[in-house]
């Protein structure tokens, strides 16, 4: 089975040209609907409307040469290790889920595309390796990290729109899989002959086709944004503009007190240490 390129059976139903284009058309399906995606939320208004406003409160000039430490510092950061993330088991969850999908795709495009700089076997390996992190990461974070009964009372069985993505997720990696396993233990035997490998198959891509068409609809394009919106924050902090929010002050400071005059009004003339506040406890919520 993790050997086995599972494609490779459907080519005496279904040609290479029409997999191909299958996998062209879903690319054009994410396209699109980043796109409308963006002009229905306004991302790129916001984004530009936000810089603009954080310029004029900058107190300095943030060069090239430090813009490109900052890319840096997201992609190491937000984008290859999800170091955005306080839990630790949702930091997992996202990393398992994140490398998975982009393990499963990958694989499946060199597949069906006929990759002959990697082997078969490995290609059939990864594809199956990041189907079941897909799995690990969608069912963890579904039925253990989304789930939050306790706080909002949102039980595994309902589903809301924002829900389409992680869902589509794994019932495409879970039916992959499955797929994938009848066809290789049916070899025209009892289980074949049910059909489940036709189901399997039939829920796959249905599944398959949910996740890259309802990208409007769901969390994908945040994929995309993510990265924009964390290089935004960092040069923000970088130049002093602080996304337009107000910094840190010390209370206490004779300085912050003469530029609030209302602070001993409120807190006294000797505003006591706040502590940590809502970080004294560790997160146990998504």
């Amino acid at each position: 089975m993790f050997n086995t390129n599972p494609f490779d059976a459907l080519t005496a139903l279904i040609s290479t040209d029409i997999m191909q284009g299958y996998i062209i058309l879903m690319a054009i399906l994410v396209f699109v609907g980043t796109v409308l995606d963006m002009m229905h939320k306004k991302s790129a208004q916001y984004f530009s409307q936000d810089t603009a406003k954080n310029d004029k409160n900058a107190k300095r000039t943030v060069g090239a040469g430090e813009k490109a430490g900052l890319a840096v510092a997201v992609v190491a950061n937000e984008v290859l290790t999800s170091g955005e993330f306080s839990s630790t088991k949702r930091r997992i969850s996202h990393l398992l889920t994140m490398y998975g999908f982009i393990i499963f795709v990958a694989s499946t495009a060199l597949m069906i595309f006929e990759c002959d700089t990697i082997a078969a076997s490995t290609l059939a390996a990864l594809w199956h390796i990041g189907a079941i992190m897909l799995c690990l990461g969608g069912y963890w974070f579904w039925f253990s990290i989304r789930v939050d009964v306790n706080s909002e009372g949102v039980r595994w069985y309902q589903l809301r729109r924002a829900d389409i993505f992680i869902v589509s997720l794994f019932t495409t990696a879970t039916f992959g899989l499955l797929w994938s396993y009848l066809q290789s233990t049916g070899n025209g035997g009892a289980v074949a002959d049910m059909g489940w490998t036709t189901l399997f198959f039939g829920l796959f891509i249905l599944s398959n086709t949910t996740l890259f068409a309802s990208v409007m609809w769901s969390k994908f394009a945040h994929m995309f944004f993510k990265p924009a919106a964390a290089f935004q924050k960092r040069v923000a902090h970088a130049d002093g503009g602080n996304l337009n929010l107000p910094g840190d002050f010390d209370l206490s400071s004779p300085e912050v007190q003469a530029k609030f005059p209302d602070i001993p009004q409120y807190m006294g003339k000797n505003p006591q240490n706040m502590g940590a506040g809502i970080r004294r406890e560790a997160p146990n919520h998504y």
